[in-house]
């Protein structure tokens, strides 16, 4: 008997059976059509750690090769300056617009290399030795970050962050001062000389570029956890190796000042 339930009839015309019972096909249909529809996947791989790692093998790769090369051919300390200009150019390129590109952050490793290398042998030239405690101690300063980080001794925050980049901001700015008062006043303010202004000013800088290791290695997780794309792994490969030259260059003059005075 056909129900005068309008809410049953509309019900019926809905499904497409009209007056009549569903058939046997129709009930095994219903059945085994899914009762949700699976999700889209990702238009695009997600960065994992192993991306950051072959990325940042690659860049400190390049770096490292021409540091060698520049070394090795004994490239003129115009020529260098030269390099890091370009380099700076790239870097600030890269940090600015958040470049993923390879070919940029390979070319500001390329010419950081050559710096590197070419500053390293005018170094070593005048103190024996002292590229290698210089590179022990900034391998050293990456270990004991990453252990600081993984066991959560100290953990990155929003405050944090900005505490970091204020810092690197005012510091920056005292070199600038620095560099300025030193074309008046020989040796400037000090910052940049032997002395006590200068050991503690150099153990800052190293403390700040440590502190940028800590703000690397959450970007990378937070990247990781928010399946951030996989070309985002060279921009932090490009960080770390930001870092890792920053603390490089500042141990190596932290080691001068106590080397010469010998």
């Amino acid at each position: 008997m056909e129900s005068k339930n309008p809410v049953f009839s509309r019900s019926r015309q809905q499904t497409g059976w009209g007056g009549q019972a569903p058939t046997p096909d129709q009930l095994q249909h219903m059945y085994d059509a899914p009762s949700y529809t699976p999700p889209a996947p990702p238009a695009f791989r997600t960065m994992t750690i192993d991306d950051v790692v072959v990325r940042g093998f690659m860049t400190l790769g390049a770096l490292v090769v021409a540091a060698g090369a520049a070394w090795y051919f004994n490239v003129s300390m115009g020529v260098a300056i030269g390099a890091a200009i370009v380099a700076l150019v790239l870097g600030l390129i890269a940090s600015f617009k958040q470049s993923t590109n390879p070919a940029l952050i390979l070319g500001y490793a390329v010419f950081e290399g050559v710096f590197l290398g070419a500053l390293s042998r005018v170094f070593e030239g005048a103190i024996s030795g002292i590229v290698v405690q210089a590179v022990l101690g900034t391998a050293m300063a990456f270990a004991g970050m990453l252990a600081v980080y993984t066991l959560r001794i100290v953990r990155v925050t929003p405050k944090m962050v900005k505490f970091v980049v204020a810092a690197a901001i005012a510091a920056l700015g005292l070199v600038l001062v620095n560099l300025l008062a030193g074309l008046f006043v020989d040796g400037g303010l000090g910052l940049r000389e032997a002395g006590p202004l200068g050991y503690v000013f150099s153990a800052a800088m190293i403390l700040l570029g440590c502190f940028f290791l800590l703000l690397d290695f959450d970007a990378i997780e937070q990247g990781v956890k928010q399946g951030a794309p996989e070309k985002f792994a060279w921009q932090c490969a490009f960080g770390l190796t930001l870092s890792l030259v920053w603390i490089y260059l500042e141990v190596l003059r932290f080691l001068s000042y106590f080397t010469s005075s010998d």
